[in-house]
């Protein structure tokens, strides 16, 4: 089992963030982030999240009008927005991904297949890369306000990739954080049978 105090930066005293400091998020802490996340476990070893890390201001300015109002200011003034999306077809990847068995033939013809697994686990690869983010010491901010298909006109044009959800990346400031919402307990939404 990993030490407490990665268990608290992890998950007890990670926080979604709204607010930022200025400090910059380098490429190379971005990479690093993605070799973690990149390790944590899809069906068939799928992989089908696909990232596009907006940092610069142009692209902010391509990202701003993608965002629902209340997300934009938040979004304008995060360090990083990962832009998590899932490549619809991956499955041309698992020929090197899953060699032992044959794993693409699932998947070719079967849009409901192909679209429920891309979404699966490149929801999954979203949360992976929020916990290395954690890991790593950035802050995070994910969100699904904002409009799919203009984001996906903007940023996915003449790609398989179908926009899941985005998350802003950096170092949070916590004078902007709320009070902690409250968690259902274990025996609120849980049961052993």
């Amino acid at each position: 089992m990993i030490d407490t105090n990665s268990l608290d930066m992890i998950f007890r005293n990670a926080r979604t963030y709204s607010t930022w400091t200025d400090k910059t998020v380098t490429a190379e802490l971005l990479k690093k982030v993605y070799d973690l996340a990149k390790m944590g476990a899809t069906s068939a070893n799928c992989s089908p999240m696909r990232v596009v890390f907006v940092q610069s201001a142009v692209a902010k300015e391509k990202l701003k009008p993608c965002l629902a109002e209340g997300n934009v200011e938040k979004t304008m003034t995060a360090p990083v927005t990962a832009l998590i999306a899932a490549d619809d077809e991956f499955y041309n990847k698992l020929p090197a991904l899953f060699p032992h068995a044959d794993a693409k033939s699932w998947f070719v013809g079967n849009d409901e297949l192909i679209k429920a697994t891309a979404f699966r686990n490149s929801t999954l690869q979203g949360a992976y890369l929020m916990l290395a983010a954690r890991a790593c010491g950035l802050d995070c901010g994910p969100m699904s306000g904002f409009n799919n298909q203009l984001l996906d006109d903007t940023f996915f044009k003449g790609t398989t990739y179908k926009s899941n959800f985005i998350c802003n990346l950096g170092y949070g400031d916590e004078k902007g954080l709320f009070p902690r919402g409250p968690r259902p307990d274990f025996d609120e939404v849980c049961k052993i049978i």
